[in-house]
């Protein structure tokens, strides 16, 4: 229920006689409680009693046996400051819970056992710990086939050597591995990704990835939970039907990342139209864009000036629709 907007205490719902308490109180401030108990001629137990509503909101603080009155104007400074936080926490605290929401109603969507024959498990786990170089080796000698990987940052792990040496063994054996890099790897590491090249990795790059992955195969697929760049939890899964659909979610992302054909002489040029159109359709601001691409600031600008110069247009939107026009999107 909203306070008395009589006055600034009643509006913070103090009581008429607790009001006139901190008035004859202000002037006294920085007195010892028991002085102050003297002053208003009552016990210093009762005076605490009487000033708890004071204390709870901040207007009076206990300071060692002294009694500090703050000014109204830092007082309710300090109200508002807390309202805020609890206000935040409060919506962080919503947010997760409706979060939750959706799992809750999907749990409930299950059939009943009674209705179900021959239930099993899914084939896989969420977990942490281990060696993840030895799982990385082991789901390697236990699968056939390609090998798929999203690395979106793993030219900064320490166990890269590691797993180049894993993998040259693999491709040695006849196996075909792919790797979709962000483009801004081209600049980043572009010595990474001509070690894998050499080994006989196919890399294609697009302008983001949003999440580690790889797949060995029908047998193995890995991903962080949640989705991103860490190592664990990950969800391992053996599903045949999930590492399949995962399967067809990377050929999707290969068949529209661009390949970089001279990457194993060398050459780590790269026509960067694309990528500059797509960022330009998706409203990304010239900073986020060279933070994708990585590039300078300064070479963003002019690498669209003379896109928009190319394509004849005067805005970015009318670069995208000129663009889509000529099929470069």
């Amino acid at each position: 229920m909203p306070g008395d907007p009589s006055s600034v205490l009643a509006a913070l719902g103090v009581d008429r006689a607790t009001e006139h308490l901190y008035f004859r109180l202000v002037p006294v401030s920085g007195h010892t409680l028991t002085g102050v108990a003297q002053l208003v001629q009552v016990g210093p137990e009762r005076l605490l009693r009487d000033l708890a509503p004071l204390i709870e909101r901040g207007l009076v603080v206990l300071n060692g046996d002294r009694v500090v009155i703050p000014t109204l104007a830092d007082a309710l400074s300090e109200l508002v400051l807390l309202e805020a936080r609890t206000a935040a926490t409060s919506a962080t605290k919503l947010a997760e819970l409706a979060s939750a929401v959706p799992h809750l109603v999907a749990a409930a969507t299950r059939p009943d056992r009674q209705h179900l024959a021959e239930v099993h498990p899914l084939d896989g786990e969420l977990s942490s710990g281990g060696n993840a170089l030895e799982l990385l080796q082991l789901m390697v000698r236990t699968s056939r086939g390609d090998m798929l990987w999203l690395r979106p940052d793993a030219w900064a792990m320490p166990r890269e050597s590691k797993v180049s040496e894993m993998l040259a063994e693999a491709i040695a054996s006849g196996r075909r591995s792919r790797a979709i890099y962000p483009v801004r790897a081209l600049t980043e590491a572009p010595e990474a990704l001509r070690v894998r090249a050499r080994l006989g990795e196919e890399v294609r790059v697009m302008s983001e990835v949003r999440t580690r992955m790889f797949i060995f195969g029908d047998a193995h697929a890995v991903l962080p939970e949640p989705l991103g760049f860490v190592d664990e939890p990950r969800v391992h899964i053996r599903q045949r039907s999930i590492v399949a659909a995962l399967t067809m979610w990377f050929e999707s992302m290969w068949a529209s990342a661009a390949p970089v054909p001279d990457l194993e002489a060398g050459d780590i040029s790269l026509d960067g139209r694309q990528f500059l159109l797509e960022q330009l359709m998706a409203g990304e601001t010239d900073e986020v864009i060279a933070r994708k691409l990585g590039i300078g600031l300064r070479t963003v600008r002019r690498r669209i000036a003379a896109l928009m110069t190319e394509l004849g247009v005067d805005t970015r939107f009318q670069a995208g629709v000129e663009a889509v026009r000529r099929g470069w999107l």
